[in-house]
């Protein structure tokens, strides 16, 4: 071999390793990164963290409407940055994305284009992280969300996880005020069994008839629920400024509370119903509180049973409501780790 033609050989098994070597590095650097990103036609809020961008990526829906998990991800997440990259999204009226774009796009705040605003954020998140696939998490409002997510867009994501997950909203509804019927009757709780025999049974013609169940229902919540739960008041520091009088945070949850529920029930989320979506080309898996009122979980399994998937699997967690217990994160982030990296890894 000539000198010239080994000189040429070195050079170029030298930049090969060298490429090799920035992009390695790379994968095993740490990411954090917040910022508006142009979803849907409007800026919306984005957090992108994890000890190393190798690492599967999870995108977490909220719920409330409106409740951002933003400001409380350091908490209820820590140590999960170790195994994933972690994102949290304001949604559309939800956080920091109410604050920058405020009650005018209202009339935008549909079921149909907060899922398609959710699929533009893994779109993204795909091109951005360089990744073929992501993980889809959804909770309660974000169970909605994430079931029409996975079921339009199954090229997007590896597996959806859902918790408190929704089905349907009326069902939903009267199912939780027979079983809360249930027990004040077993506890011959006269209180409440008056305010629900003002109220009635579901459906009901006004959002004020709605907080007055919520009452009766909250108030059996913590009796019921008895598993340790993470301290809902502890904040980022760099998020304070969104809970104090007139914060984005508070605002934004009443806002979208008031226009997904509507004046007399008749909003987009009471018209929700999830239980025509049955074939799914990912895995699915609910995680269930076993006193979740809000979304009963005999509700739940129903639906459940319908799905048709690759895989599934359900999981009811024993002393959790309708909110998250330590029990029910955990369990939240072993799926992810124990069911879906290893159909990550093996792409």
């Amino acid at each position: 071999m000539s000198s010239i033609l080994k000189h040429v050989l070195y050079a170029f098994v030298a930049a090969t390793f060298a490429v090799s070597a920035t992009v390695s590095g790379a994968d095993r650097a740490p990411i954090s990164e917040e910022m508006f990103v142009k979803i849907g036609g409007i800026y919306q809020w984005i957090t992108i963290t994890g000890t190393e961008r190798r690492n599967p990526v999870i995108l977490f829906l909220h719920g409330g409407p409106g409740s951002s998990s933003s400001p409380f991800a350091e908490v209820y997440f820590a140590g999960w940055e170790k195994d994933f990259t972690l994102v949290q999204w304001d949604q559309r009226g939800a956080g920091r994305t109410h604050g920058k774009n405020g009650k005018s796009i209202e009339p935008t705040m549909t079921v149909e284009r907060m899922t398609e605003d959710g699929i533009e954020v893994a779109e993204y998140l795909r091109e951005h992280l360089h990744k073929q696939k992501i993980i889809l998490v959804g909770g309660s409002w974000g169970s909605i969300l994430g079931i029409r997510m996975a079921h339009a867009r199954p090229d997007l994501f590896y597996a959806y996880v859902g918790y408190a997950q929704a089905t349907n909203w009326q069902g939903d509804l009267a199912a939780s005020h027979s079983w809360l019927l249930k027990i004040a009757q077993g506890k011959d709780d006269r209180p409440a069994l008056d305010a629900l025999n003002v109220l009635g049974a579901p459906p009901w013609d006004s959002i004020d008839k709605w907080l007055s169940y919520a009452k009766v229902m909250n108030g059996y919540q913590p009796e019921l629920a008895t598993a340790p739960m993470p301290p809902f008041g502890t904040v980022a520091s760099k998020y304070e400024a969104d809970f104090k009088n007139g914060g984005v945070w508070l605002e934004a949850n009443d806002f979208s509370f008031r226009h997904f529920w509507g004046p007399t029930l008749c909003g987009p989320l009471t018209r929700v119903d999830l239980t025509s979506l049955t074939d799914f080309k990912i895995p699915i898996f609910f995680v269930k509180g076993e006193f979740d009122l809000t979304c009963p979980p005999d509700l739940t399994r129903a639906y459940f049973e319908k799905i048709r998937a690759p895989r599934k699997k359900f999981y009811v967690v024993p002393g959790t409501g309708h909110n998250l217990s330590w029990a029910e994160l955990k369990l939240i982030r072993d799926v992810p780790f124990t069911e879906v990296r290893p159909i990550e890894n093996a792409k």
